[in-house]
């Protein structure tokens, strides 16, 4: 199979004045993305990088982010991506540990890039992004602007793709892809769901250039995670577009704006913490979906109720579940459509996706045990310079490799999985096992619940009480939260304290933020920070 860099340069500025990049009221065209990703690959190459070193993406979402990332693939050079909610010594950190020889910043990061550049002596380039560029660095705009021959290189499927993931304890690590793998995984060319993949390069390109409808991505996650960043880059591959909010912060109004202004077919998100405001601004009369007729959503628990209220706004959409992480992909999908809009959430899956037991074994579909999901084929070659790490994540079972990042399931009796949630948030109360995000999908049910995040904090009686912040839209007392929860749930699941807070923090990609909610509960009295 191929890499992004082998596609971008077959495309090349044969699509012409397609919009490739829309982020607000700018618009790059392909030939313009064509001509600045080249001019940018000769840039990082003329400072002295080349294929495999690693090229730092510290932006928020902007053209220059998904310019820089295609102009690495297309000089082999790999993608790192960078939180720009990290502190400092966490930026320097990623840097140093990822040997980054190109860091691409947005201005409003050059202060925390002067504080540390002098401490990262790999760094060959500093490319900044608007502003008034420091002295050590380089405009971004410039080296857009620069000499912009096709680089020619020699691509390979074993070209690396890394993402940084800060998981829940320790520092953030970076899981290396194989471009190849990536492609693959992401439908090796195919230009909709579950649509055969084309058989060569040449035959892909010419059903791009043949293609009148190509994919309109509206991608509302960051770009530094994920999600958003490989439906991006795939949306690129077929040709298509992507779309941005030019907002600094997700804004579900003027995402319905861009719904009806670029009628995209396609829009990213992550789960509730996106989902649920845009149902409310469709509730409220704020826009429409316009002509979207999927709607993605991948790293967290995505609400039975918000995905049928979403179709009951636009009956043709088809919402997915896609279930993945930064160290796998394609673990299964749920898709809910208008034949059953609230079903329950399953993952439906392939072979290649199992359910261990604590013996490493498969546990059997229907036999109500909880087990830990496994998946082999094409995974992750591990994290960059961490060995010890790797060996605990990528497995070697009965001579194949699987990839088990930690997310506990069980097997209906027809094998689809009901994901539980990450043990590393398990709640041991009274000893009994308690998964976060199976209460606070129960809490989200409850009318007057906007958004909720469980958790368990230390309790001299139960070893752990299950604790909840909540954020509501409409007046509702504790007592009726943790009745709600026992209505449907084994009474010791419900929470024993709820605490109603203006916001239920998320980071900008929608993962929860357990270590805040906790400091919320301090806050309230509930227990000490941990």
């Amino acid at each position: 199979m191929w890499t992004f860099g082998q596609v971008y340069d077959a495309l090349g500025s044969r699509l012409g004045e397609a919009p490739a990049l829309i982020h607000g009221d700018t618009v790059v065209d392909w030939a313009s993305f064509d001509r600045m990703t080249n001019a940018l690959a000769r840039a990082f190459m003329a400072a002295g990088a080349g294929p495999d070193s690693k090229v730092a993406h510290l932006m928020r979402n902007s053209p220059a982010y998904l310019l820089t990332t295609a102009a690495a693939f297309k000089a082999r050079m790999v993608h790192v991506n960078v939180n720009y909610r990290y502190a400092p010594a966490e930026l320097h950190y990623i840097l140093d540990n990822s040997d980054a020889h190109v860091v691409v910043f947005d201005a409003e990061f050059a202060d925390a890039m002067e504080e540390i550049r002098h401490a990262l002596p790999l760094v060959k380039l500093w490319l900044q992004v608007g502003g008034e560029t420091r002295p050590w660095a380089s405009a971004f705009d410039a080296a857009c602007a620069g000499p912009a021959e096709p680089i020619g290189a020699d691509h390979r499927y074993g070209d690396l793709f890394f993402i940084y993931t800060g998981g829940t304890t320790g520092m953030p690590k970076g899981v290396m892809w194989e471009q190849g793998a990536i492609f693959t995984l992401l439908g090796g060319g195919a230009p909709n769901f579950f649509a055969e993949p084309p058989k060569t390069l040449e035959a892909h390109i010419e059903a791009v250039l043949a293609n009148p409808t190509r994919r309109k991505a509206l991608v509302l996650p960051p770009l530094m995670h994920g999600t958003g960043l490989l439906m991006a880059i795939y949306a690129l591959a077929l040709g298509g577009t992507v779309i941005t909010q030019a907002t600094r912060s997700f804004d579900a109004e003027d995402a319905l704006r861009l719904c009806a202004l670029y009628n995209p077919d396609l829009a990213v998100i992550v789960g509730d913490a996106f989902a649920r405001p845009i149902l409310r601004a469709l509730e409220a009369g704020k826009g429409t979906l316009g002509g979207l007729r999927n709607m993605i959503s991948s790293g967290t628990m995505w609400s039975p109720e918000v995905k049928a209220g979403l179709i009951r706004h636009a009956p043709e959409l088809t919402c997915v579940d896609a279930y993945g992480s930064s160290e796998g992909l394609g673990y299964g999908t749920s898709v809910s459509t208008a034949a059953a809009p609230d079903a329950p959430t399953r993952f439906q899956h392939d072979p290649n996706t199992i359910v261990l037991g604590e013996d490493m074994r498969p546990i059997e579909p229907g036999s109500g045990k909880i087990g830990r999901i496994a998946r082999t084929g094409l995974v992750p070659l591990g994290y960059w310079k961490d060995p010890e790490k790797s060996a605990k994540t990528f497995v070697e079972i009965d001579g194949r490799r699987y990839t088990i990042p930690g997310d506990f399931a069980t097997l209906e009796a027809d094998g689809s999985i009901v994901l539980l949630g990450r043990g590393s948030q398990c709640i041991n109360t009274g000893g009994e096992k308690v998964f976060p995000e199976e209460v606070e999908e129960a809490l989200k049910t409850h009318p007057a619940v906007e958004d909720a995040l469980v958790f368990g904090v230390p309790d001299e009686k139960w070893g752990q009480a299950v604790t909840a912040v909540v954020e509501t839209r409409a007046p509702v007392t504790e007592a009726e939260l943790i009745a709600h929860v026992k209505a449907g749930h084994a009474h010791y699941k419900a929470p024993k304290r709820v605490v109603v807070v203006q916001k239920v923090p998320r980071a900008p990609n929608g993962k929860p933020d357990y270590a805040r909610a906790r400091e919320l509960a301090a806050e309230a009295g509930i227990a000490a920070a941990a």
